[in-house]
């Protein structure tokens, strides 16, 4: 009997949970794992279009050269260690554990950034896609300590609101971005708000089950639904989990753009090209741009 009412248990959680349509891990190329890109897992995700994991000790990571955006926003989020950037929007300075770049490019903007410091540095950078009326507004960003956000339960509230916990980041209304650490032998439902049918989480410690197990390094993408998505801790866990109303517009692409039409790329690409001009001329880029 006891045997029986298990797995009458397990039947009606499969049933009602949210199912796991698509998991990965991506491809890693030294310290950095893209394990989203506009191209593939971004059109089951938009307006999460793009996703690297990086995991690096300071003395050997790799080092990133100025370089453009347009029509996105970058969301950098640092688990451990620190980062430093610098932008044309003449802002630069350090984040530290736990704090957020948030850098809404839209019309164009040019920044650098990389490790900083002695300690190792584990984090995610995420590309968010702009709706037609941000993908060319003037750009925007802020640059948060980890006490610039609060936590609704074991979550704490990076971009949105969950849980009547809402952040102080300019996202976007409709989405919602969550770093997530759970002990072992814990759980966690998250209720999604209305209309967030995309649902996905990033693993970056341990394994949880939702009900199916999801470890270190992977993505998983749940399907379209209404329902909560249960959590539980198998061994101490921590995950980025993000959620949002579906980004109802194509992704057109340049290399480092992303707009809703061929026309707004082609604004946004003139705009970054003529930033990029100027860097020349002061002698910030070099002859390769």
């Amino acid at each position: 009997m006891k045997a029986n009412a298990l797995s009458a248990r397990q039947i009606r959680v499969e049933e009602t949970a949210r199912a796991v349509v698509l998991r990965t891990r991506g491809l890693t190329h030294g310290a950095i794992t893209r394990l989203v890109s506009p191209g593939d897992v971004g059109e089951l995700i938009k307006p999460f279009v793009f996703l690297d994991y990086f995991e690096a000790d300071p003395a050997n990571a790799p080092k990133f050269g100025f370089h453009p955006h347009s029509g996105i926003a970058t969301l950098t989020l640092i688990l451990s260690g620190q980062a430093f950037y610098k932008e044309t929007t003449d802002r630069e300075g350090i984040i530290e554990t736990g704090g957020v770049e948030w850098m809404r490019a839209s019309s164009g903007v040019w920044h650098t950034g990389g490790m900083f410091g002695k300690e190792r540095i584990r984090g995610f950078q995420l590309w968010i896609a702009m709706p037609p009326a941000l993908e060319l507004a003037e750009p925007e960003s802020q640059y948060l300590n980890a006490a610039d956000f609060h936590f609704a339960g074991p979550a704490r509230v990076i971009a949105g609101e969950y849980d009547s916990v809402k952040s102080i980041l300019g996202s976007p209304h409709g989405m919602t971005y969550l770093d997530v650490r759970l002990k072992a032998g814990e759980r966690w439902t998250y209720q999604p708000p209305e209309g967030h049918h995309v649902a996905w989480i990033a693993s970056h410690q341990g394994v949880v089950a939702t009900p199916e197990r999801v470890s270190k390094g992977e993505v998983v993408v749940f399907g379209e639904g209404r329902q909560p998505i249960t959590f539980e801790a198998l061994a101490d866990a921590g995950f980025v989990l993000g959620s949002a109303v579906r980004h109802p517009y194509n992704l057109v692409t340049g290399y480092y753009s992303v707009h809703t039409n061929a026309e707004a790329l082609r604004l946004g690409e003139n705009n970054i090209a003529e930033i990029g001009r100027r860097l020349h001329d002061q002698g910030v880029l070099g002859r390769g741009g």
